[in-house]
């Protein structure tokens, strides 16, 4: 298996795998409530089995290339990770997510760990668009999309239903000359 650094701080990020599913599940554990404030990746993971399910699920869509799901270690501990939910690699467009519980936030995991996948989709898999879709309420990950150099292109109205409610979600993205510019300007 490969290990990507993330910085100068010993953080990684590591395909997310079904074997793994036990650590991935205490993962989801500790930040169950966090987590789930916003999205309803917890929900889908409540016990080992339904754990190795959904990793289950990502490792079909590699398999077939229509997904990706890796995580982010912090010190050798599964502190979140980062996903292409969707991928259409024959219409150049994908879909990024991310997660992360309460200790990890605040270190720029997320957006280092988006800036590598983002840039493997748009390098070697030549994905021309990247999308982003947060919870209108959810201020960290839509902060995340503006580091990444997304544009906010309008909020779908209560699209979303979420634990009873439903909610509005911001749909940000980059494409391709974007990323590849602002890489340029960056170096």
């Amino acid at each position: 298996m490969f290990a990507i650094p993330l910085g100068d701080d010993g953080a990684e990020l590591r395909p997310l795998e079904p074997w793994q599913a036990e650590e991935f599940l205490t993962h989801m554990d500790r930040g169950r409530d966090f987590i789930g404030q916003h999205i309803v990746l917890p929900d889908y993971a409540t016990d080992l089995d339904s754990a190795r399910s959904f990793l289950s699920s990502y490792a079909e869509k590699a398999a077939t290339d229509t997904g990706r799901i890796y995580g982010i270690w912090d010190g050798g501990t599964l502190v979140g990770g980062v996903l292409f939910r969707t991928m259409d690699v024959a219409a150049g467009r994908a879909e990024a997510g991310c997660w992360l519980e309460p200790s990890a936030a605040g270190k720029g995991l997320i957006t280092r760990a988006c800036r590598v996948i983002i840039d493997w989709a748009v390098e070697e898999r030549g994905i021309h668009r990247v999308e982003w879709r947060a919870s209108a309420k959810n201020e960290p990950s839509i902060a995340v999309a503006r580091r990444l150099g997304m544009t906010r292109e309008g909020v779908l109205r209560e699209n979303y239903p979420h634990r009873g409610s439903r909610a509005d979600t911001e749909l940000w993205a980059v494409l391709a000359p974007e990323w590849r510019a602002a890489k340029a300007e960056a170096s």
